[in-house]
């Protein structure tokens, strides 16, 4: 399920942790696992499991709890739109509706073309910078006006 190139990765992770604590690399793992098939299926995650000696149940415990983690397929580009009360209160239900309306999806929706998933994110540290926006859980993008959320929106179907 993993290529030799995402386990080459995993294995450079797992070695940032003692031997005996080669679990504390899953999020890595999960992360590269996705990075490779475009989202987490359960083939992959019961791979990583296998990979750091755990059970299948607890890799997916964390896959399931963090929003970074995508159990269903996703567009190209996923949208994740803080909601949390800071950026609420700066403008992010505003953005949220915005990029609704202008993708016409809902929340956990994909464009008809596959190109954009939209989600709702929690607290990503940026409160300063609200409305923030992430963009393939890597791009972060502040101060996101109706205009900027244009202009992301132009590039990315570009």
């Amino acid at each position: 399920m993993l290529s030799s190139d995402a386990l080459q990765r995993i294995d450079r992770e797992v070695a940032k942790y003692p031997a005996e604590q080669k679990q504390s690399a899953v999020m890595a793992a999960l992360a590269i696992a996705q990075e490779e098939a475009g989202w987490l299926p359960a083939e992959a995650i019961a791979a990583v499991a296998e990979h750091l000696g755990m059970p299948a149940v607890a890799a997916y415990e964390v896959a399931s709890f963090y929003n970074m983690y995508d159990l269903k397929p996703v567009g190209k580009y996923k949208l994740t739109v803080c909601t949390n009360l800071p950026c609420a209160l700066s403008g992010g239900v505003h953005a949220a509706d915005y990029v609704k309306q202008k993708l016409g999806i809902d929340f956990n929706e994909t464009t008809a073309d596959g190109l954009i998933t939209l989600k709702e994110g929690e607290c990503m540290g940026a409160c300063g910078d609200a409305p923030v926006l992430l963009v393939n859980n890597r791009r972060m993008c502040s101060y996101m006006t109706t205009e900027a959320i244009d202009k992301l929106l132009v590039e990315l179907k570009s």
